[in-house]
């Protein structure tokens, strides 16, 4: 069938009708008129495969990775980057309109550099033939890579490294994860085993010897079991360090392996700014504060602040990075301690949620606190306009918004949202 693409919508796909029915269709742009087959149809929509481009966007590119299209990790780059900013704007104010939320602020886009800004990534083991891999678009199959545009220069040498020798030390392993820091100084790796390995220490101590030749920043390195999904992950075996120092603007985090860290090695910084620049006073709550990334830079800046967080790994680096006999680490969940608290309310409460976001009850709770602030950090456009609806609709407005790329060739986007009452 040939179509026009009205629109890009959240995931990545362009939007097309055919007698009023949605058709989506991957690797497409606005204004085009393309060739597709569906490959999927059902009762209110259909998606399709992409054929060929007839009339193309003056906003399309050349891809900058081979793999684009076959591996399942970046939607975007056959768009050049100033229209994946102006997509992704485009989506987040339209997610936000649908919630109906009235007046809304200027969303204002915070960018860096579009490649090598990944300061982690995670692959798969592939046994026969060894390789590295990322899963194929829409699929479980592995696609053997040697490369990645989107990952930090450091990460892909490592990922090149361990092409070459990995198969004699790290063959009956599942995943493995490379880590480095902000200066590309310190250099962790993670493995998962779904099976028992014999001699599980002295391999990985051998692999580790033998990838500290090829790669002299290597300070680390981590076995976690995989056995049941279900379950959460154990750490079974380590070598020599098992975290690095990673420092945003002036302050230095310990982040253990298997702890949340940030992502995009040049965009950390302004994000940090951008929740904790304007705030100060007495008391802060700072709710899904991982290794304490803002909660850090809010110590400087308020008398008292009470971190919070779940993950063992990410509470324990939080316990670490914020020091202060003010300040408090709380090892729980959001709603949990929440539902707890007595006594007057911070001024300013931070919550940074995974993409689930707030929901129901913890809103709920968040507005019996009422605290004259709260900033907003959301990895996902459909639960951020959820939650903001029902905080506006509790007498908070919103004073401010920013888009943070912080995953350009990808659909993912942040944002940053500034909310007060009054």
């Amino acid at each position: 069938m040939k179509v026009q693409i009205e629109k890009c919508i959240y995931g990545g796909a362009g939007l097309a009708r055919v007698d009023g029915k949605a058709i989506f269709i991957p690797f497409t742009l606005p204004g085009e008129i393309v060739e597709a087959h569906i490959t999927e149809d059902r009762r209110s929509f259909a998606n399709a495969e992409l054929d060929a481009v007839l009339e193309p966007s003056k906003e399309r590119a050349i891809p900058p990775c081979e793999y684009f299209g076959q591996c399942g990790g970046c939607q975007y780059q056959h768009a050049i980057y100033a229209q994946q900013i102006a997509l992704k704007l485009s989506i987040l104010r339209e997610t936000l309109e649908r919630a109906k939320l009235a007046a809304l602020p200027e969303i204002v886009p915070v960018y860096a550099e579009p490649l090598g800004y990944r300061n982690r990534v995670r692959l798969h083991v592939q046994r026969e033939p060894f390789a590295l891999c990322y899963k194929r678009r829409a699929s479980h199959a592995n696609l053997p890579v040697s490369r990645c545009p989107i990952a930090a220069p450091l990460l892909q040498h490592a990922l090149e490294a361990v092409t070459r020798i990995g198969g004699k030390f790290i063959r009956e392993f599942d995943e493995i994860e490379f880590f480095t820091n902000e200066r590309a100084s310190e250099l962790l790796v993670s493995l998962w085993a779904k099976r028992r390995i014999d001699n599980l220490s002295s391999n990985l101590r051998e692999f580790c010897e033998a990838l500290r030749r090829e790669i002299p920043t290597l300070t680390g390195a981590s076995v976690f079991s995989a056995h049941d999904s279900k379950a959460p992950e154990r750490k079974i075996v380590e070598w020599e360090a098992q975290a690095l120092t990673y420092r945003v603007a002036d302050v230095s985090y310990r982040v253990s392996a298997g702890a949340f860290f940030q992502v995009n090695r040049f965009l950390i910084d302004r994000l940090v700014e951008l929740v904790a620049a304007e705030f100060s006073g007495n008391a802060v709550w700072d709710l899904y504060a991982g290794v304490g990334l803002f909660a850090q830079a809010l110590s400087r800046k308020f008398e008292k602040v009470i971190a919070v967080e779940a993950a063992p790994a990410s509470s324990n680096d939080l316990r670490q990075n914020l020091q202060g006999s003010t300040h408090k680490t709380v090892r729980s969940g959001t709603l949990e301690f929440l539902r707890q608290q007595r006594g007057p309310a911070p001024e300013l409460i931070v919550v940074d949620p995974p993409r689930t976001g707030l929901g129901t009850s913890v809103v709920s709770a968040l507005t019996k606190v009422r605290p004259q602030s709260i900033v907003y950090v959301s990895c996902d456009p459909a639960t951020l306009s959820r939650d903001l609806h029902a905080l506006v609709e509790s007498g908070y407005h919103l004073r401010n918004m920013h888009m943070v790329d912080l995953f350009p060739q990808t659909f993912h986007l942040e944002s940053v949202t500034v909310l007060s009452l009054g």
